[in-house]
């Protein structure tokens, strides 16, 4: 290829980007692509997790080691990484939930998170993007902006009559939602301790989770990155206040892992390039294109100002959500 394959996650936090899709991460890497991670905030406000770190002199100094571990597991996976520079919203408590703390990420308006982001993607200049779903996978309000944020920043990316200050235009040509923590995969995983004769962490939380069809047909791309788990799960232990090494996280044998659910598994949602689904490649449409990746590109930049092309057309389309 004339050009290298880049691939930008999105995440709210210091540890979301080992905690959802880091084996894949690791897998591309390993492959040659160019991975740059974006961190919306610094998890200031973030809990200590692990119970081996929850100490008066951890808490005193939370925002410097987090940027540490952040370097450690950046190190660990092979990516680059950059801060978008907001802060950590903080997991709201009780009933009515508080407000959200003035200034915070969540607080603050949408157009300011996405023309940070939007400066990024024109610099390092994705071809494929990766961000959470419209419930954020799960709903901290951090998580939740970060959707906002990703998707809108696909969208004005390639706009050059938006934040032209921020750089010229560059419109990437896929995005995916993370499907991390699905139902299919935890039945999986709670099968095949119990098949081995062991006990499975699962059982409990199994029994009130209903299936929800509608919700698994949403996963279009299975990525098979087994080989990798291990790197993920030093890129997690490296984030020593949020992963407990003897916790749940590491309950399940990575040997059972890899032979119940050797994939991570994402959502194509919009795509500018012609695709079938399922796919089990986030570069699948990409890597044989005549020219390199980068002609995908410029050609839907050249069909987005002739009016041709409309980046905020889904690639299926989307039914209602919750």
């Amino acid at each position: 290829m004339a050009e290298q394959l880049r691939l930008m996650h999105v995440h709210a936090h210091p540890d979301d980007e080992s905690s959802k899709g880091a084996a894949s991460t690791a897998r591309y890497v390993a492959e040659g692509v160019d991975v740059h991670v974006v961190t919306c905030t610094g998890g200031e406000r973030g809990s200590v997790l692990n119970p081996h770190m929850d100490r008066p002199d951890v808490l005193a100094n939370i925002s410097q080691i987090r940027r540490e571990e952040m370097d450690r597991a950046r190190e660990i996976l092979g990516v680059r990484q950059d801060w978008l520079g907001f802060v950590d919203s903080g997991w709201p408590e009780g009933d009515p939930k508080p407000p959200l703390p003035p200034g915070c990420f969540a607080d603050v308006p949408v157009e300011e998170g996405t023309q940070a982001l939007v400066a990024l993607m024109r610099s390092f200049r994705p071809h494929v993007v990766t961000t959470y779903d419209e419930n954020g996978g799960y709903p901290h309000p951090d998580h939740v902006r970060c959707h906002e944020v990703s998707v809108a920043a696909f969208e004005a990316a390639g706009d050059p009559e938006r934040f032209p200050e921020q750089g010229a235009p560059w419109q990437p040509v896929k995005i995916y939602y993370h499907h991390s923590f699905h139902r299919a995969r935890t039945q999986a995983l709670s099968d095949a301790m119990e098949a081995r004769g062991l006990e499975s962490p699962y059982l409990e939380r199994l029994r009130d989770w209903l299936p929800d069809p509608a919700h698994d047909a949403r996963i279009t791309t299975r990525v098979p990155c087994a080989e990798f788990f291990d790197v993920r799960d030093r890129a997690l232990i490296a984030h020593a206040t949020q992963i407990d090494p003897d916790g749940a996280w590491f309950s399940i044998p990575v040997e059972v892992q890899r032979q119940a659910w050797p994939t991570e598994d994402y959502e194509l949602v919009r795509s500018l390039v012609d695709v079938q689904v399922p796919e089990d490649d986030l570069f699948a449409g990409l890597r044989a294109v005549s020219g390199g990746p980068d002609t995908v590109v410029r050609q839907a930049l050249a069909d987005l100002a002739a009016g041709r092309l409309d980046a905020r057309v889904p690639v299926q389309p989307v039914k209602e959500r919750a």
